[in-house]
């Protein structure tokens, strides 16, 4: 009897792992349930988890659209009005600044002074267009060839870029960070294209710091 119990209880830990897993949404539409096991460098670390086999899959960034948690300390958040289960590997309790960044303007703006160290992250979302039959995202032209004309001519065109001050220029793309200020001063964001007046669009930024 009691090893039929222990039996038992075995099953539902189980099952309540299987339940109450984080799912690894990919951008190719696969569902990998599992558990979150940290982030490392451009790459996310998670434990594979399928009936009782178990292994550690390690998948660049780029490739996932979100993580969801699914357990007690989410369904906690949601009743407290936290519905951001996206992944973005930002932490929480970060200011958050939305930046509306138009393609016809060299930079703009952010309304951010930041200072060196800091620590910043950014979500884009929007599109640009920047020419004929050319349009794009925060990440930028695919392929893009080298053009001495932009801000970082090795960078894709229409990428999202940063400026700190008026020289310290970094890419940004579709990388939500983190970002190291290498100095102090203004933070401004741009797209990484040499002529603006026939661009139309924006990039919607959430700068959080």
């Amino acid at each position: 009897m009691k090893r039929r119990i222990a039996v038992v209880s075995a099953l539902l830990l189980v099952a309540g792992t299987v339940v109450w897993a984080d799912t690894l949404v990919l951008r190719d539409g696969r569902r990998i349930q599992g558990e979150l096991i940290g982030v490392s460098g451009r790459d996310i670390e998670f434990e594979e988890r399928a009936g009782f086999n178990r292994r550690v899959v390690r998948v660049p960034r780029r490739d996932v659209v979100r993580i969801e948690f699914d357990d007690e300390r989410d369904r906690d958040d949601r009743d407290r009005g936290d519905d951001r289960d996206d992944f973005t590997g930002i932490p929480r309790g970060m200011r958050e600044r939305q930046v509306n960044v138009t393609a016809r303007e060299p930079w703009t703006d952010s309304g951010i002074d930041v200072r060196a160290g800091q620590t910043i992250y950014f979500q884009a979302n929007g599109e640009t267009r920047w020419g004929p039959s050319r349009r794009d995202g925060a990440a930028g032209e695919r392929n893009s060839p080298y053009n001495a004309g932009r801000p970082l001519p090795d960078r894709p065109g229409a990428a999202l870029l940063g400026r700190i001050g008026e020289r310290d220029v970094f890419f940004i793309g579709d990388q939500p960070g983190p970002f190291r200020a290498r100095s102090s001063g203004r933070l401004y964001l741009g797209i990484n294209d040499d002529v603006l007046t026939d661009n139309s669009g924006a990039l919607r930024v959430v700068v959080s710091y």
